[in-house]
């Protein structure tokens, strides 16, 4: 016979939110994670959502959200029940780091993060003048986020290099929180 299961007992994979300055490839990171491909994309208004399957047959499901000025304040909108921020910045972009530093301090001050594991992912290793992923980690001052666990990693979103590889290790920051 089989087994009714109540709604609380379904698996619901856990919910990270990937955000980030406007132009840092955030939508097209998540398009090509979710179909392995290199899609077009245009500036996020509002969200994209999908659920990427990992190889080692977990699950995260993944809030895109815009991350244009007028966007941000909306942000605060989907950080309840987050369980992982990844936010994500241009590499090749060095006037933007101070912009997105303040971002994201500014972000990982809400009551929902508090104390939720950060991965910061530098976007655009593919080109030649991308920054080190120190240089990157120095601009955001990351030393300085003693109250979470937090990584960085290089990555390309338009080869694909790194994302399958960060995502995992998001979810272990995760079970380790």
């Amino acid at each position: 016979m089989g087994q009714l299961l109540s709604r609380n007992s379904i698996h619901h994979p856990p919910q990270v939110l990937l955000i980030g300055l406007d132009k840092a490839g955030k939508s097209t990171l998540l398009a090509r994670l979710l179909t392995g491909e290199l899609m077009e994309t245009s500036p996020t208004v509002g969200f994209n959502v999908g659920t990427l399957d990992l190889e080692n047959n977990g699950a995260l499901t993944i809030w895109d959200i815009g991350g244009q000025s007028s966007m941000r304040p909306n942000w605060k909108f989907y950080l309840e029940g987050s369980k992982a921020l990844v936010f994500v910045v241009d590499s090749t972009d060095p006037a933007r780091l101070p912009e997105a530093q303040k971002v994201l301090r500014n972000v990982l001050r809400e009551e929902y993060l508090r104390g939720v594991p950060l991965m910061v992912l530098a976007n655009k290793k593919d080109l030649p003048n991308s920054m080190t992923i120190r240089e990157v980690s120095k601009h955001l001052d990351l030393v300085n986020y003693q109250d979470r666990s937090w990584e960085i990693q290089g990555c390309s979103a338009l080869n694909g290099m790194g994302l399958q590889q960060a995502f995992l290790s998001v979810e272990k920051l995760i079970k380790k929180s």
